[in-house]
């Protein structure tokens, strides 16, 4: 079992998470362990369904009557759930590339148990779906499977946190500026982001 007070400690070093982690409570998210179901939450929202406020992917799941979304049933899913909806092609054919993808790694011969590969095993496995980038698969790293050193420094919200909290310049090196911040997280970088993130919905609800 992780021991998360171990862990704060070691981030506590880090005295802008210090900070937090004593002013908000931990992050607590109840993962699906569903990568095929968020996977389309990131596809189809552009958002992962953990971070979501408008909760379309949510909402569509209501309209189809569905709790978890599977190759399986994603035909219902695509008959109740699209009818409003205008999605580009670009991101039907990513779609329709993730439902083979993962028809195929169902196979009984090879199916896929993402809790058995490393970080870098799923990384590789997601990307060669076309339309599936490093923002995505560090989504499914971070929530779904809840791997524990996951840093996505592409993520929008984050740099605009950081950039704050650390008084960054974005406009140089950003990315190695927030990588030596990271660096102090040794590798519990998963838990730093959690209560960053976190910080700025409990921000926004004072």
């Amino acid at each position: 079992m992780v021991d998360n007070l171990k862990i704060k400690q070691i981030l506590e070093r880090d005295s802008v998470l210090k900070n937090i982690i004593q002013s908000i409570p931990e992050p607590q998210i109840q993962s699906t362990d569903n990568v095929f179901h968020d996977l389309m939450s990131c596809i189809l929202e552009q958002q992962i369904h953990y971070r979501s406020t408008k909760k379309i992917f949510q909402k569509m799941l209501n309209a189809a009557s569905l709790e978890i979304l599977t190759p399986e049933n994603f035909a219902q899913f695509e008959e109740k759930a699209f009818q409003n909806t205008n999605f580009s092609m670009t991101k039907y054919e990513t779609i329709e590339r993730t439902i083979d993808f993962f028809n195929e790694n169902n196979r009984a011969t090879n199916r896929i148990d993402w809790q058995e590969l490393k970080d870098e095993e799923i990384a590789q496995k997601l990307s060669s779906i076309k339309g599936i980038g490093k923002w995505t698969i560090d989504m499914i790293l971070l929530y779904t499977l809840e791997r524990p050193n996951v840093f996505p420094f592409d993520d929008f919200h984050l740099k605009e946190i950081i950039v704050k909290l650390y008084g960054l310049n974005p406009n140089v090196k950003l990315k190695t500026q927030m990588i030596d911040i990271s660096n102090t997280w040794g590798e519990h970088k998963s838990l730093a982001i959690k209560y960053l993130l976190a910080w700025k919905g409990f921000i926004k609800k004072k």
